[in-house]
C-alpha cells in the first residue's frame, strides 16, 4: 500500500450530494439520495465521507441542493463536529450562496459556482467525488497514482465486462491506461487493451488545482450546464490534456477481504437499494461493515442498546439474522432476516421478515411485513399485514416494484 499521507493533506475535496434520486422514489420524496438511510445507521454519503475522512482528506466541502435541510442538519451534528484545527467538513448549497440563487445546471457548473473556495485554497489537487454510492476506497492511492502519472486529471474506474459496459461512460485507454476517447454508454464499448473488459467512470476524480480553475473557466464560457462527463472531459482530451484512468479493482484498504474487492453499488433503485440492505445480514457480506481498520462513520446519537424482552411460547421477542440498530425493542415478536433502524420498536404477535425498517418506526401487534421497506416515523397499525397481498399493497398508496418490494412512504 502506497503511503501518501502528505499528498492527502496537500488535498481539498469536493463532494457533489445535491441528486434527487428520482428512481428511489418515494425514499426521495422527502430527502435527497445521499440522505437515505443505509444498513439501518448510516446515510449512503457516509461512506464516501468516511472514505475521505480515512483516507487523510479532511477539508471537504459536501455541495447540496435537492431537500438539502435534513443531509445538512446531518453533517453538521456528525461530520462538522469531528473536524479539528484546520480541518472541515462543511455542507453547502445554492440557497446560501452569496452569489446566485440559481440552482446547479451541471456537475462542473456546481463546483464552478465554488470555485472561490478552490482558488483561496493552498491545496495541489482537488477530489471530486459523487456522495450516492456504497463502497470503501482508499482515495490517497488515487491521489498518489494522480501525482506519478503527472496527470491533469485522474478519473476513478470500474472494470467491467463489455456487455455491462453499455450503461457507462466508458474510456478507451492505451498500455498506459492513459484515456484517448470517452463515450456515454456506447453500443460496442472499446475494451482494455488485453482484456475483455472495459473501463467505466465512476464520477470520481482527482484534479491538478490548477488546470481545474483553468478548464472550469473555460468552459463555463461555452457551456450554461458544465458537465464533466458532457463537456469537461471531451475538452481536456481535445487539448491533449493528460487524462488517465484509475483502476478502482487495484485499491486496497486495511482488513479488506477478497469478496470485497472491487465492491461498488449506486444503489439507484429502489430494488438495488434492497439488495444491496440485505447483503449486508449474510454470514459473509460483500460489504463487511465489522472492519475496524476502515470504519465507517456516522452520528450514533445517545440512544441506550437494542433489546429484546418476553420469553413465553408464542411471545418471545427475537431477532433471527438481523441487523438491529440501538435504541430498538423486540417486544413478544419475531424479526428474521432484517435491518432495523435505530428507535424502532416491534410489538407483541407481530412477524417482520425480509424487510427494512427505517428509524423510529414503531410496528402495532399482531402485524405481519415481508419484504418491504418502511421509512422513518411511521406507525403501523394494529393487525396490519404489508408484503402479503400487492393489490390491497398498492389500495393504501404503497409503491410495489416489479420484484414484490412494498416500500411504505411517509404521510404528505
Amino acid at each position: 500500500m502506497y503511503v501518501t499521507g502528505n499528498l492527502a493533506g496537500n488535498t481539498i475535496a469536493m463532494v457533489l450530494a445535491g441528486g434527487k434520486g428520482e428512481r428511489l422514489t418515494p425514499l426521495t420524496l422527502r430527502r435527497p439520495k445521499p440522505g437515505v438511510a443505509f444498513g439501518g445507521k448510516y446515510k449512503i454519503i457516509d461512506f464516501v465521507l468516511s472514505n475521505m475522512f480515512n483516507s487523510g482528506i479532511k477539508k471537504v466541502y459536501v455541495l447540496t441542493q435537492y431537500r438539502a435541510y435534513s443531509l445538512m442538519k446531518h453533517i453538521r451534528e456528525s461530520w462538522g463536529k469531528w473536524a479539528g484545527l484546520g480541518e472541515f467538513f462543511v455542507a453547502i448549497s445554492p440557497e446560501t450562496s452569496s452569489e446566485s440563487e440559481e440552482w446547479f445546471k451541471g456537475t462542473a457548473d456546481a463546483i464552478y459556482h465554488y470555485l472561490r473556495f478552490i482558488e483561496s485554497s493552498d491545496a495541489d489537487y482537488v477530489a471530486i467525488f459523487g456522495g450516492d454510492h456504497i463502497y470503501r476506497m482508499d482515495i490517497s492511492q488515487m491521489i498518489h497514482y494522480h501525482r506519478m502519472s503527472r496527470a491533469d486529471i485522474t478519473i476513478a474506474a470500474l472494470e467491467v465486462p463489455c456487455a455491462e459496459a453499455r450503461r457507462f461512460g466508458v474510456f478507451s485507454v492505451d498500455d498506459d491506461n492513459r484515456v484517448t476517447a470517452f463515450e456515454e454508454k456506447p453500443a460496442n464499448p472499446v475494451p482494455i487493451p488485453g482484456r475483455a473488459t472495459c473501463f467505466a467512470s465512476m464520477g470520481n476524480y482527482i484534479f491538478s488545482t490548477r488546470r481545474l480553475i483553468e478548464v472550469l473557466q473555460e468552459g463555463k464560457k461555452l457551456h450554461a450546464d458544465l458537465d464533466f462527463g458532457k463537456h469537461v472531459i471531451p475538452m481536456m482530451l481535445a487539448k491533449k490534456d493528460r487524462v488517465f484512468a484509475y483502476n478502482f479493482n487495484d485499491n486496497l484498504i486495511p482488513g479488506m477481504k477478497p469478496e470485497e474487492k472491487g465492491y461498488w453499488k449506486d444503489v439507484g433503485t429502489i430494488d438495488s437499494y434492497y439488495e444491496a440492505n440485505m447483503d449486508l445480514i449474510h454470514v459473509s457480506p460483500q460489504l463487511n461493515l465489522y472492519n475496524y481498520k476502515w470504519p465507517i462513520l456516522t452520528n450514533q446519537g445517545n440512544y441506550p442498546p437494542a433489546k429484546t424482552v418476553f420469553d413465553e411460547d408464542g411471545r418471545r421477542g427475537m431477532n433471527i439474522d438481523s441487523y438491529v440498530c440501538a435504541g430498538c425493542i423486540t417486544s413478544g415478536s419475531v424479526v428474521r432476516r432484517s435491518i432495523v433502524g435505530p428507535l424502532t420498536k416491534v410489538n407483541s404477535y407481530s412477524m417482520v421478515e425480509d424487510s427494512i425498517l427505517f428509524e423510529n418506526v414503531n410496528v402495532g401487534r399482531n402485524v405481519k411485513i415481508r419484504r418491504a421497506i418502511i421509512d422513518k416515523n411511521i406507525i403501523i397499525p394494529d393487525g396490519t399485514t404489508i408484503g402479503y397481498d400487492h393489490e390491497e399493497d398498492r389500495r393504501r398508496g404503497y409503491t410495489v416494484t416489479e420484484s414484490g418490494i412494498v416500500v411504505v412512504p411517509q404521510a404528505e
